[in-house]
């Protein structure tokens, strides 16, 4: 059973950088046809697909956040790692790692993944 565990600071002030980290038990993030995707929730709204980083290490980025977000891996800890730069308060979102099967690129819900975190709060606030 792959499990997902993000951590990274729960508080983040206006104009610095959000860096988070997927860590992956129960699997390989370099198994063939594995997507590591990474998905926010803003308080009231729906899940937001930010990006994703494939078995073999390409990434796709969401067109609104491509300039912002660095998605990266390090294989030897198995893990998979979110940046976003310049953040604001719209940024302030309970951020998830997820597995999926295929790249999915878009509107999202929770059913399109195999495998999710628990998820992490991220409030941006000076």
């Amino acid at each position: 059973q792959v499990q997902l565990q993000e951590s990274g600071p729960g508080l983040v002030k206006p104009s610095q950088t959000l860096s988070l980290t997927c860590t992956v038990s129960g699997g390989s993030i370099t198994t063939v046809y594995y997507y590591w995707n990474w998905i926010r929730q803003p308080p009231g709204k729906e899940l937001e697909w930010m990006g994703a980083i494939t078995y073999v290490g390409s990434t796709y980025y969401s067109p609104s956040l491509k300039s912002r977000t660095s998605i990266a891996r390090d294989t030897s800890k198995n893990q998979c790692t979110l940046q976003l730069v310049s953040v604001t308060p719209e940024d302030t979102a309970v951020y998830y790692c997820a597995e999926s099967k295929s790249l999915i690129i878009g509107p999202t819900t929770k059913n399109l993944y195999d495998y999710w975190g628990q998820g992490t709060q991220v409030t941006v606030s000076s």
